[in-house]
């Protein structure tokens, strides 16, 4: 999973311009399918308690940045960088 290693360390350096798909493949990568996708959000489900999951969404072909860093938080609670 080079490619997403590489997408990740693009996201910690700029959380902007970001393209959208290249954040859902982190997501997926990271979180496993997503529970919803039929709209113009992606949900994802967290393991843990509380507010247990991560929505995105896309902005004209990008992802919109506060929600990369949303997706960054939550990979670093999962316990770091790993693909599943």
């Amino acid at each position: 999973m080079k490619r997403v290693a590489k997408i990740l360390e693009a996201m910690r350096r700029d959380s902007q311009g970001i393209r959208f798909s290249d954040l859902c493949a982190v997501c997926d990568a990271h979180f496993g399918a997503p529970r919803q996708n039929r709209s113009s959000h992606r949900v994802y489900q967290m393991p843990w308690p509380g507010d247990p999951r991560v929505n995105i969404q896309e902005d004209r072909g990008f992802a919109k940045a506060y929600q990369v860093k949303q997706v960054l938080k939550a990979i670093d609670k999962l316990g770091g960088e790993h693909e599943t």
